[in-house]
């Protein structure tokens, strides 16, 4: 497919295209300079749905907190977003040092739509409030959501998909120890002054 045909695709089929794991369209969107923010659009739509989801399951479980549903959302939406661009480069700095390979090359922004486009099944964590299956639909969606970030890692550093793997699993490390981090950080600083 051409790069004018791509440009052409709705938001929709790229979607569509990125959780079929099209490896063909991670590298189209990887070498798509203009893609950025339908890549953000993509991460916001899915993490509306994952935190429609939860906060339907919070409204079901915890009747006497209206505002839970609201909170939950914003929270949800932010904490994605930051997640999306801390993993994205995270995952840039990993790939292009130490699993660099030979045909390595890329930059920041080829992760950030790859990446951000990878998100796509994680909309079917909204269906997570359905009682006995919505966990085993979140699971299977956060599963299938990490299969289709390992081709957009491996599309966007032109590497093997056990370099992919490899980048992944480091690059989780790190961003979970971050995670970790910030919190306590915060806190000290807080206790400090």
């Amino acid at each position: 497919m051409s790069s004018n045909a791509a440009k052409s695709q709705s938001l929709f089929n790229k979607m569509l295209r990125a959780a079929q794991l099209d490896v063909n369209f991670y590298e189209e969107i990887e070498a798509d300079k203009g893609a950025n923010l339908q890549a953000f659009t993509v991460v916001v739509l899915v993490s509306l749905a994952s935190g429609l989801g939860t906060a339907i399951g919070g409204i079901l479980t915890r009747e006497d907190e209206p505002l839970w549903f609201l909170w939950g959302l914003l929270i949800g939406i932010g904490s994605s977003i930051l997640g999306w661009l801390l993993w994205s480069l995270v995952t840039y700095a990993i790939g292009v040092t130490i699993f660099k390979g030979p045909e390595t090359e890329a930059d920041y922004g080829q992760l950030l739509r790859t990446i951000g486009f990878s998100t796509t099944p994680g909309a079917f964590r909204f269906f997570s409030f359905i009682p006995f299956i919505g966990g085993v639909i979140a699971f299977v969606a956060s599963v299938w959501a990490l299969i289709a970030g390992i081709i957009a890692v491996r599309q966007a550093l032109d590497f093997s998909t056990w370099r992919a793997i490899g980048t992944c699993i480091v690059g989780w490390l790190i961003y979970i120890l971050v995670l970790f981090l910030i919190p306590g950080f915060i806190m000290g600083r807080e206790i400090l002054f």
